[in-house]
Formats: C-alpha cells, structure tokens, sequence
C-alpha cells in the first residue's frame, strides 16, 4: 500500500532529502515550509503520516503540532528535529507529536515512519 507524507521543515534541502528517502519505499510526499502551511496542507492532503520540524518561521513545529492533532487526530506526526533530547521529547509529545526522531539520527526515520504506519493500519 501506497502512504501519504506530509513533510513540514522551512530548508528546502532537507525536504528535497526527505522526499527521496519516502519516495524510495513508495511513499507519496507533499511539502509545507512552516507549520502555519503544514496545517492548511494537511486539512487539504489528508496525509497518512507528517513529518515536522520544530524551528521553523511563522509558526514552529510545537506550536503546529495541537492545530495539526485537531485536524488529524489519529494521524501520526514525528518531530525531526536537531533539538531532540528527554525534556524537549516530553514536550513535543504533550503537544501532540507521537514520536521525536533527532536530525543527527536521519537514517532512523523512514523504519520509524513505518513501525507507526504499520500500527495503525491505514
């Protein structure tokens, strides 16, 4: 099956390196550089599954988080970020985020999205 994959991160480099890593295992990507687009973009998209960044400008990854829960409730959002430590994860998670994946830990990302997907069986 074929999942949809909405990639929030304001570095167009980073999304472009995103797109190829989803792409490869047959994933369907679309893009938002800020979290203020990323909820318009989910709410239209549908998305499967977001992948979020958290510093980002007009609106950054745990301030998107809650609106893009109460768009997409059951949705999983991973933060990918280069702030992930215990404390910042903790809040990442009360704000609605399911899972946090460091930048620095990139190759961890697309078996998380998938362990995710798979749990949740769209």
């Amino acid at each position: 099956m074929t999942y949809s994959i909405l990639l929030v991160d304001d570095n167009q480099i980073i999304r472009r390196v995103l797109r190829g890593m989803f792409e490869a295992v047959g994933c369907v990507c679309s893009e938002s550089e800020n979290g203020q687009n990323a909820v318009a973009e989910a709410g239209r998209c549908r998305p499967d599954l977001i992948v979020l960044d958290y510093s980002m400008p007009v609106m950054n990854g745990l301030e998107a988080a809650p609106l893009l829960r109460k768009v997409l409730p059951l949705t999983p959002i991973i933060m990918f970020t280069m702030f992930a430590n215990e404390v910042f994860a903790t809040q990442a998670i009360a704000a609605g985020v399911t899972a946090v994946v460091s930048k620095e830990q990139a190759t961890h990302l697309v078996p998380k999205a998938e362990s995710l997907l798979k749990s949740i069986r769209i």
